[in-house]
């Protein structure tokens, strides 16, 4: 089984795959706020930064999957991006627990780096103009970030199997 989870990570297809589902959560996102017109607040738009991280860790690790550094990258933008939503998707539904506290608010404007102010460049996908406190969907009884939790789980538990199949697999040689 090792040597089929390490076969598949030096597979393009599978950073394709990796590339293509966070791809589809974008769309899924710009669907909820221009199709049901759901208002993004700062931690949506933090966690759409997370997915990108973790499409663009697909395409690099698909373009240059034969190349160490590349795959290094892909790799690497893959958990940062994966846990690093995880962390936003979990803060952001103990603001919504704790809606009415002084203690859990969200900002109004991004904190991006003044040499990439997403939210300037992009205001269509990256300005904040949603509550972080309000529920304004949920499917299941569960609402928009703890279904994000789940799905940085889904991701952050596919990187810790693939990349220690990988390290595993080169340890042995």
């Amino acid at each position: 089984m090792l040597k089929t989870l390490n076969d598949f990570v030096l597979n393009p297809l599978s950073w394709w795959l990796l590339a293509a589902s966070a791809l589809c959560l974008e769309f899924s996102a710009l669907f909820f706020q221009y199709g049901l017109g759901l208002e993004p607040c700062i931690m949506c738009i933090y966690q759409r930064v997370a997915i990108l991280a973790i499409m663009a860790g697909g395409i690099i690790g698909a373009i240059g999957n034969n190349l160490l550094l590349f795959r290094l990258i892909g790799h690497s933008l893959w958990a940062v991006g994966a846990i690093w939503g995880l962390f936003i998707a979990i803060e952001h539904v103990d603001i919504q627990s704790n809606a009415g506290s002084l203690f859990y608010t969200c900002d109004l404007i991004p904190n991006f780096p003044t040499w990439m102010p997403l939210h300037e460049w992009f205001p269509a996908i990256f300005e904040a103009t949603g509550d972080c406190g309000e529920i304004s969907w949920s499917f299941l009884g569960y609402s928009m970030p703890q279904w994000m939790i789940v799905v940085y789980g889904i991701y952050t538990a596919l990187f810790a199997i693939f990349f220690s199949a990988r390290i595993i697999t080169i340890l042995k040689k």
